[in-house]
């Protein structure tokens, strides 16, 4: 996939890409994989906002992607399709029954491309099996975190994840953030990394854009008052030099740890801050 330009027509044109979406084949989405998705705003059942800068944007159905193939599964790539809801591009299949099914799009995956569910499979792009059965060093995306459970980790464009290592029924994957973590080697991943890599290079180049993507404007802390912020207040110097900075309602933010969940760490053996200071 590439990155296309526009003519300057307007300051706003003059710094914006989009995708380039050749490799899109289709858009017709069967119903039996669409749901109706709810605008909800940031609102919780309270009408109460609890994620700030969200609401409007263009209307949008969910597809139903499976994110796990029942064993034995052989299908055969139809199209591939744009997903509203997430980064990477979703492919349309046709199994052995011709029933059809949302899944996400590895890199390099074409229509007429062949793919197979089951311990048994090949060791090609597409295709997916449980670690077990993955030799030491294959990349992989969409894996397992609880076996049967479908993917969970690694679906995001560009995204693959390494398996590092297996001893037992455990495995060792490095993640994309450099987290280290064992997995079950019964839990399955697919063979490849997500397409669409070249996602994070888009520029969104205009305000209006964000707009029709459900993005409300964000004001920074520094320009408010201080009884709005705790970055806020000041007579245009330095703000708040020397001090942490937090969010709205005085929670520290910007590095400060807020993980709650503990009952996985056992699985970490390296986490990404650590990755990080290694390099």
């Amino acid at each position: 996939m590439a990155i296309k330009t526009y003519k300057p027509t307007t300051p706003a044109r003059r710094g914006m890409t989009t995708r380039d979406f050749d490799q899109i084949t289709g858009k017709k989405v069967p119903k039996s994989l669409r749901a109706v998705k709810k605008q909800n705003s940031g609102r919780n059942n309270q009408g109460r906002i609890t994620t700030r800068h969200r609401g409007g944007g263009a209307k949008k159905f969910y597809r139903i992607v499976s994110f796990e193939l029942p064993e034995g599964t052989k299908a055969t790539v139809e199209e591939i399709q744009y997903d509203p809801n997430r980064s990477a591009n979703i492919a349309l299949v046709r199994d052995q029954d011709s029933k059809l099914h949302f899944i996400l799009a590895g890199n390099r995956m074409e229509v007429g491309d062949e793919i197979e569910a089951s311990n048994e499979a090949p060791i090609e792009q597409g295709n997916r099996l449980p670690m077990s059965a993955i030799p030491a060093g294959t990349f992989v995306y969409n894996v397992e975190v609880k076996v049967g459970a479908g993917g969970q980790l690694v679906r995001s464009a560009g995204a693959r994840a390494q398996l590092t290592a297996k001893e037992g029924d455990i495995g060792t994957v490095r993640l994309p953030s450099g987290e280290v973590r064992r997995v079950n080697l019964k839990c399955r991943a697919t063979i490849g990394s997500v397409g669409n890599e070249q996602h994070q290079n888009i520029k969104y180049g205009s305000a209006g854009r964000r707009r029709r993507m459900g993005w409300r404007p964000s004001v920074r802390g520094v320009v408010m008052n201080a009884v709005d912020h705790p970055h806020g207040g000041g007579d245009g110097g330095s703000h708040a030099p020397g001090r942490d900075p937090k969010t709205p309602w005085g929670q520290k933010t910007l590095g400060y740890k807020t993980r709650r969940r503990k009952d996985s760490d056992k699985l970490i053996v390296r986490t990404r801050h650590q990755a990080k200071r290694k390099r």
